[in-house]
């Protein structure tokens, strides 16, 4: 049974997304929560619901919430939403981690004040407890096992845990550090350097296919490099992601009315997200 309050919210919350629309001059979508197998199909759903209402636009916008998730359903999911539109961009109003960060990097453009962050892109993976586990810490120290053995410093203890070790498991960790990495850098490549043709200290020279592939290869390289974060949920904020991995984010800091309409929204859906103990919120102007 739907409570009077949530029914209210619910139009204040369409209110809100409608004018950033109106704002933006794009299609809007929100994403809170995980990015979990096997929601694909409802994500499909939606999005076709939103590219069949009559006042579709060619570019959309996603508002990005997440502590992470599948990089198999991240790649679905951009699959989906590249098929309707050529141009998206996705809006950081908090944090976008691990497979989030990853989303983001197939965006055209991502948006971030000096309060959002993304992350390492360490990727989620079922063990087979069924749990799921950073799959970068899991590999960082049985490389450093092996390292120890190699240097005859093992102990009986961990040789133990060594010796344990699943390889089928290990190597499944492996497969989705090699995906993260992959689908990174081509994303970077076709959409987010797509508009990125010639060398910022240096206007009349061209940027190369190669020089796009290369900057892609040494950001995906250093997102993925525990050694760098320590942390599977560091937070990365705007000035590390410009001045360290040399990657351009828009500022929305810089405009006063879209920075307010983007906080105004967040602010509300967080608090209807919470107070009902949701797990995955996805809203459009059609859906909620």
């Amino acid at each position: 049974m739907e409570f009077p309050i949530n029914d209210n919210i619910k139009i204040l919350l369409k209110q809100r997304l409608v004018e950033l629309e109106s704002y933006l001059n794009s299609d809007v979508l929100a994403f809170y929560g995980p990015i979990m197998d096997g929601t694909e199909n409802q994500f499909l759903q939606i999005i076709e619901q939103l590219v069949n209402d009559s006042q579709k636009k060619d570019s959309l916008y996603i508002i990005l919430t997440t502590n992470g998730g599948s990089a198999i359903s991240v790649e679905r999911h951009v699959n989906i939403i590249r098929k309707h539109y050529s141009e998206v961009n996705f809006i950081v109003p908090d944090r976008a981690y691990s497979a989030g960060t990853i989303f983001c990097m197939s965006g055209n453009n991502i948006l971030m004040d000096y309060y959002s962050v993304l992350g390492p892109i360490d990727p989620q993976v079922q063990n087979k407890e069924g749990r799921f586990v950073p799959a970068l810490g899991y590999l960082d120290k049985v490389n450093e096992l092996i390292q120890k053995a190699q240097n005859n410093e093992l102990t009986q203890a961990e040789f133990i845990i060594l010796k344990e070790m699943d390889l089928a498991e290990l190597r499944g960790f492996e497969q989705a550090k090699e995906l993260t990495i992959d689908l990174l850098q081509k994303w970077l490549v076709k959409y987010k350097f797509r508009d990125w043709t010639t060398h910022s200290h240096d206007p009349s020279r061209k940027v190369t296919e190669q020089e796009k592939i290369k900057r892609a290869k040494d950001i995906a390289d250093k997102l993925s490099n525990n050694n760098i974060w320590k942390s599977h949920g560091r937070p990365i904020n705007i000035e590390t992601l410009e001045n360290e991995l040399q990657l351009k984010i828009q500022n929305f800091g810089d405009d006063k009315k879209l920075t307010a309409l983007i906080r105004k929204y967040h602010s509300l859906a967080t608090d209807f997200i919470n107070h009902n103990r949701i797990n995955i919120f996805i809203q459009t102007r059609d859906f909620i």
